[in-house]
């Protein structure tokens, strides 16, 4: 079972332990809340074998024929978005604005009419966090425009959805390759990694935007041999005045090595190579990007049946990473289903004018009626 199988099986048990949870009295002994938890994840696991029959697929060769998927985008299109405000990040305590080093600014649950929004796993801004680009795990770009009321999120506007078009301008889903996870931006051009696939696309946007069409790029052979369902999951490019420059870094979800730590790879550049990200409480990671200060900032996701789904922020220093390294950092924000998150797949920032650094970060819904799209920003305070 993949972890967005079971985050939506976590949802569902929480729903009900809470709902069953108003009708039995404090002092019942006919129940408990473990033996309630017990009953209820044994009936979801048995309700979901077709999710388990589908992950278990997932390790097997990649499909020939192409993958139809309702949810994937046959054309570009305009959508309409509506968004929904998040007053407080805390559902514990509301007044609460400080999260590590974090302090919470604004955050929207989206929705769209439109079947094919969803799935959002990856995000970049531009340089004043207005412009978007982000890209659905069903092989879909969405691009618009996020809306502020001074310092405060409001909405989307000027949103299209459009296919990723292989090098034969179709749809890379006419060739079964779907799982688009990762982004980064290099002036005109934009790297999508494909996590099943294990295949990186790199598209010139100067040649007609997200019609453009992408091109494979080569890639070190011990990426092509990650697990299909937890291999690429974060790119990025390293710019110009930065170590590593002109070095596009590739994070898998979690390809371990003998150690148990987190495979990445260095991809160009002058030094490639191998390294690896110390793994810790077993956090996966879902994303990754780089501060104009240096500092790779990796978000990670872990789940459990017993303590529930949770993210965190590290930050782990660019000057360490090197081939054969094994890096690690300090947690900036740690945050669990107690506060307004969900499977939260994607982060960058942006710098205001008034010089604070804004992260934004945006969850993968998982095409389900039980999660959500969670637009997130907070201000780096440390």
């Amino acid at each position: 079972m993949g972890e967005g199988e079971r985050f939506r099986c976590f949802n569902v048990a929480k729903k009900f332990r809470t709902k069953v949870g108003h009708i039995l009295r404090p002092d019942s002994t006919h129940f408990s809340r473990r033996r309630l938890l017990k009953s209820t994840a044994a009936g979801l696991l048995f309700a979901t074998v077709p999710e388990i029959a589908r992950a278990q697929l997932a390790t097997q060769p990649p499909p020939k024929q192409p993958f139809p998927d309702q949810f994937s985008v046959a054309a570009p299109v305009s959508i309409e978005v509506n968004a929904r405000p998040i007053t407080a990040f805390d559902t514990r305590d509301r007044a609460r604005v400080r999260f590590g080093s974090l302090e919470y600014r604004s955050g929207l649950v989206l929705t769209s009419s439109f079947r094919g929004f969803g799935g959002l796993s990856g995000l970049r801004l531009d340089a004043r966090g207005e412009r978007f680009i982000s890209i659905s795990d069903k092989g879909s770009w969405f691009t618009g425009r996020i809306v502020y009321r001074g310092r405060e999120m409001t909405g989307l506007a000027d949103v299209e959805a459009a296919p990723l078009l292989g090098a034969d301008g179709k749809p890379i889903t006419a060739r079964g390759w779907y799982d688009s996870e990762s982004i980064a931006l290099d002036g005109s051009f934009v790297y999508i990694g494909l996590e099943r696939a294990n295949e990186i696309l790199r598209y010139d946007f100067s040649k007609g935007f997200t019609r453009s069409r992408g091109e494979t790029i080569p890639v070190p052979p011990a990426l092509r041999k990650l697990p299909r369902n937890k291999g690429l999951e974060g790119l990025v490019m390293v710019p110009k005045g930065q170590p590593l420059a002109g070095t596009l870094i590739a994070f898998s979800e979690r390809g371990l090595d003998a150690n148990g730590d987190l495979i990445a790879f260095l991809i160009g550049g002058k030094t490639p190579g191998q390294f690896a990200v110390r793994r810790t409480n077993n956090f996966d990671i879902s994303d990754a990007m780089l501060l104009p200060s240096g500092e790779l900032l990796v978000l990670e996701r872990k789940f459990s049946w017993l303590a529930g789904v949770g993210i965190r922020i590290r930050s782990i220093p660019l000057k360490s990473v090197a081939p054969g390294a094994v890096v690690d950092g300090p947690s900036l924000f740690d945050a669990d289903l107690g506060h307004e998150i969900d499977n939260m797949e994607g982060i960058d920032a942006h710098v205001t004018p008034e010089g604070d650094t804004v992260l934004t970060m945006i969850s993968d819904d998982n095409f389900s009626v039980i999660q959500r799209t969670l637009l997130l920003q907070f201000k780096l305070v440390e």
